[in-house]
């Protein structure tokens, strides 16, 4: 049994109990007093007939007929003379003192009647009659009806109250219990799943017949039910794609809450600054960040409630690297202080992109500014005067047209550069050999090589067949061999290997050269990077060769990588893949 239905039962009971008594009581007493009064209308009835017995019987009554008449009536029968002494009894005594019964006998003087005696003790009853016999005597006649068929009376009537009311009790409780258990057990269900709703079972479901009482309760449970389980997956779609904004955005997010207290950090903050997120949740951002510069920026924030927008430096591990760091105040609905977000966006690549594009235009400036002058200076002394010397004008304009060839060198490497990083720029692919490719390379370069007494080698074993542009792959073995022969001292070695596998095939130009160093592979695909700035610019170079050869080599889905150390030479290695899915 539910403790709902319980405590249905003991209060309806103890309501239904305190009822019943109550009721019965007030039965009683009515039962009693409608059987006083109609005992008492009997015993004056009876009384007046015995007095007329004894009025009309010439003789003194014999104790015979008054015990005869006792057991008839169940009464004891008493008749006194006017003196108040007994005459004639029944069996039993009279339990009365003289004061009182000469009391009652002046009573009964006054009254022709049957009355009743108002004794003290209610447990005995007495009528009483005066009776004047046919002789003219006086007599008073006593009847004492309080025997123990009264009290049996009382008795029986109490037994069948209680009977009564204790069946009547039973029939209800078991009435009770009936429907409080078909009332209770749709109230059990709803508190069930409301249990169970606070627990955060948004699934839960209550189900009642449709002619319950409680229909309306359980749909209404049901709803509510529903209306939370939908809320609930829209806040945890909504919280879900938040998390997932949040932790996979490309900018560093620090959430710290209106005490200083560090609440939330994201993936690429513990990446980019090497961080553990169990060191720096729940810690004051002066504790849980390291750097001034951030510190300084939340201290700002909290002292002015503004939003602030700054640019910063800051050394992680071995390289330094810029951010622009966006921080705003948290304001809630009711204005109030939540707390602190500070966004930080990486922009080390914008200000290399930058720096890069600033070198750009110097290094192109540059580059430009020395042939343009010496053409001008030649061209002025030539119109000075000195073209009246043959052998001096010669020699001015071979130097002028030499200085024109290094701009127009200059110059095409950037268009090409420039068509080459289009996003328009397309390859004429066809299936070439690497082979054929880099032998008539070695054609082309075979007597600069034998200038410098260099020996220059193929270890080409097979055809080495890709789809590519074969003229843009010219182009990249050109300045890759080009570049290995000038930077080759004389009487050095340029050797070309080369191996293959079902999908791609690996190309090694080598040089015994006079190698780059550790700190400046990683730069020498830039534009205008020169190791050996001034052995390039008089070799004719333009600085330019192998930004060309990596964008030509990704133009082809390959990659390009450099294995070099000072003085041992430099190996470039080419990657290409046979067969690109477009």
């Amino acid at each position: 049994m539910s403790k709902l239905n319980q405590k249905l039962l003991y209060g309806l009971s103890s309501i239904i109990i305190v009822i019943l008594m109550i009721l019965g009581v007030i039965l009683g007493q009515t039962f009693k007093s409608f059987y006083l009064t109609s005992y008492d209308q009997r015993i004056e009835k009876e009384t007046n007939l015995i007095a007329s017995f004894i009025e009309s019987t010439p003789n003194e009554i014999t104790v015979k007929t008054m015990n005869s008449i006792s057991e008839d009536l169940n009464i004891e029968v008493f008749i006194y003379d006017d003196q108040s002494h007994l005459v004639a009894k029944s069996n039993n005594e009279l339990k009365l003192s003289n004061s009182t019964l000469t009391s009652f006998f002046k009573n009964l003087d006054k009254n022709n009647e049957a009355i009743k005696l108002k004794h003290e003790d209610d447990s005995e009853k007495f009528y009483g009659k005066k009776v004047v016999n046919k002789d003219g005597d006086t007599r008073y006649l006593l009847i004492d009806y309080s025997i123990k068929s009264i009290n049996e009376v009382y008795r029986s009537i109490w037994i069948l109250l209680i009977s009564l009311l204790g069946f009547v009790l039973m029939t209800i409780i078991v009435l009770v219990i009936r429907y409080s258990h078909q009332f209770s057990k749709p109230i059990d269900d709803i508190t069930q799943v409301a249990i169970e709703l606070s627990k955060g079972n948004y699934k839960a479901r209550t189900f009642t017949e449709s002619n319950e009482t409680t229909t309306m309760l359980s749909q209404s449970m049901n709803i509510l039910a529903k209306n939370l389980q939908e809320m609930t997956t829209q806040q945890e779609m909504q919280q879900d794609r938040l998390n997932t904004l949040i932790h996979n955005i490309g900018s560093s997010v620090v959430l710290i809450n209106s005490r200083g207290h560090v609440n939330l950090i994201n993936k690429t903050y513990k990446e980019i600054f090497k961080v553990d997120s169990r060191s720096i949740i729940g810690e004051l951002y002066y504790d849980a960040f390291k750097h001034k510069e951030i510190v300084e920026i939340v201290e700002e924030i909290f002292l002015k409630e503004v939003k602030v927008r700054k640019q910063i430096i800051l050394p992680l591990s071995i390289e330094r690297k810029h951010f622009e760091v966006y921080g705003a105040p948290i304001i809630g609905i009711n204005h109030e202080w939540k707390g602190i977000v500070l966004v930080f966006h990486d922009i080390s690549e914008l200000k290399k992109l930058e720096q890069v594009r600033k070198d750009f235009f110097a290094n192109v400036s540059h580059e430009l500014k020395t042939p343009i002058t010496s053409i001008k200076g030649f061209t002025e002394t030539l119109l000075d005067g000195a073209m009246e010397n043959e052998e001096l004008c010669k020699n001015f304009l071979s130097i002028i047209l030499t200085e024109s060839d290094r701009m127009q060198s200059l110059i095409q490497d950037l268009l090409d550069l420039s068509k080459i990083e289009q996003q328009n720029f397309k390859l004429d692919r066809n299936d070439v050999s690497v082979k054929l490719i880099i032998e008539e390379v070695q054609q082309m370069l075979i007597q600069k090589a034998e200038e410098k007494d260099i020996d220059f080698a193929l270890y080409l074993k097979t055809p080495l067949v890709v789809n590519a542009d074969a003229l843009r792959l010219k182009q990249v073995f050109i300045n890759l061999i080009d570049n290995a022969i000038h930077y080759t001292p004389n009487g050095g070695k340029v050797f070309i290997t080369a191996s293959e596998t079902n999908e791609q095939i690996v190309v090694r130009v080598n040089d015994t050269g006079v190698g780059i160093g550790k700190e400046e592979i990683s730069r020498i695909f830039e534009r205008f990077y020169r190791v050996d700035k001034a052995r390039s610019r008089n070799s004719g170079g333009t600085g330019l060769g192998l930004a060309i050869v990596k964008h030509l080599v990704e133009a082809h889905k390959g990659k390009i990588e450099v294995e070099s150390k000072l003085g041992h030479g430099t190996s470039f290695i080419v990657t290409l893949k046979k067969h690109i899915i477009l």
